[in-house]
C-alpha cells in the first residue's frame, strides 16, 4: 500500500468524527474508527474499500472475508452484508476509503478492454491492493486540497481509477457490472427501484418489467444476484433503514415502523428482533449505554 495515500486520508480525517463521511467527489468516501465497532447491517451498492490501515470482517451468509491494512474490499452486486471493524485504536485508527463503483464508466471502459467476465457468483472479493490503485487514489485524494479543481479534474482521474481497478486484480468480477444486458444489470434496475421505493407496497410484476423479465425469471434472477428474494430485499432495507431512525434520529418503535412501511409493529418487532438479535427498544437502549 502507497504510504502516502495513508498519510493523505489521515490528514483530510483528522478533525472528523468516527464514521463514514462524503468527500467532494461523489461516491467517494472516508471511512474512520477510533475502536473496533459492533456489527454494522447493511446491504451496499457495489463498491470497492481501499483498507490503509486497521482491520476490519464482512461476513455474506456463510462466507467471512478478513481486511487488513493494504488490501482491497471488492462488493459486485447488492447482497446483504454484516461488517465489523475488528482492529482499530485512538493511536491507529482504522481508514479506509471507498468508492461506488460506476457500471456506465466499467461499461464504456470494457468496449476498449478485452477481458473475460468472471465466472464466479462470489459477490465479496478480497485482494491486496494493486499499487497502480493506490496511485490514481492517491492523486485523488490530493485534488481534494484544490476545490476549484474538483469540479473540472475528478470525472477523469475516477475513470482512471475504474481503469486501474479492471486491469487488476479484482478486474475480472468487476467486468461483470458494465454488462449492456446481463441478468446482473436487469436485477440492477430492479434493486434500484426497491432502494427509492422500499416503503411503499411491493409490486414484483412493476420490478420485472423494469427488469425486463417475466415475474418467474425475475425472482430466478433477482436471488441469483443479491442471495434474497425481492420480498426479503425489500424486508431488509426497511429494517436497516429503521434501525438508523431508532438510533439517529431518536424515533419510537413505531413512528420508525411506519416510517419505513410496516402496518404492524407488532410484525415489525419480531422481524426487527430476528435479524438484529435484539427488540427495537432494547436494541437502542443497548446501543446507548455502549456510547456513553
Amino acid at each position: 500500500m502507497n504510504d502516502s495515500l495513508l498519510d493523505t486520508v489521515r490528514r483530510y480525517v483528522e478533525t472528523d468524527a468516527d464514521g463514514q463521511a462524503q468527500t467532494p467527489v461523489p461516491g467517494l468516501t472516508t471511512i474512520r474508527s477510533t475502536a473496533p465497532s459492533g456489527l454494522v447491517y447493511a446491504i451496499p451498492r457495489p463498491l470497492v474499500c481501499l483498507v490503509l490501515q486497521g482491520s476490519k470482517q464482512v461476513v455474506m451468509g456463510t462466507r467471512i472475508v478478513s481486511c487488513r491494512a493494504g488490501d482491497s474490499l471488492l462488493i459486485t452486486a447488492d447482497v446483504p452484508t454484516v461488517s465489523q471493524v475488528t482492529v482499530a485504536s485512538i493511536a491507529a485508527p482504522y481508514l479506509s476509503l471507498v468508492l461506488d463503483l460506476d457500471p456506465a464508466v466499467i461499461a464504456d471502459l470494457a468496449v476498449e478492454m478485452p477481458m473475460e467476465p468472471d465466472a464466479g457468483r462470489v459477490a465479496v472479493h478480497a485482494q491486496p491492493t494493486d499499487a497502480e490503485v493506490a496511485d490514481a487514489a492517491l492523486r485523488l485524494m490530493r485534488l481534494l486540497d484544490r476545490p476549484a479543481a474538483v469540479p473540472v479534474l475528478h470525472v477523469q482521474l475516477v475513470r482512471e481509477l475504474h481503469y486501474w481497478l479492471l486491469v487488476g486484480r479484482h478486474g475480472a468480477a468487476i467486468r461483470r457490472l458494465g454488462g449492456p444486458d446481463g441478468h446482473f444489470r436487469r436485477v440492477a434496475r430492479a434493486v434500484a427501484m426497491l432502494r427509492t421505493g422500499f416503503a411503499q407496497p411491493l409490486r414484483v410484476d412493476r420490478l420485472a418489467q423494469a427488469a425486463g423479465m417475466s415475474p418467474s425469471s425475475f425472482h430466478h434472477h433477482f436471488r441469483g444476484v443479491t442471495s434474497l428474494s425481492p420480498l426479503q430485499f425489500q424486508k431488509q432495507l426497511r429494517l436497516i433503514e429503521a434501525r438508523r431512525l431508532l438510533r439517529s434520529e431518536g424515533l419510537s418503535a413505531s413512528s420508525a415502523a411506519f416510517a419505513v412501511g410496516y402496518e404492524s409493529v407488532s410484525q415489525f418487532t419480531r422481524e426487527y428482533g430476528r435479524l438484529f438479535g435484539l427488540p427495537p427498544v432494547q436494541d437502542t437502549l443497548t446501543q446507548r449505554r455502549a456510547h456513553r
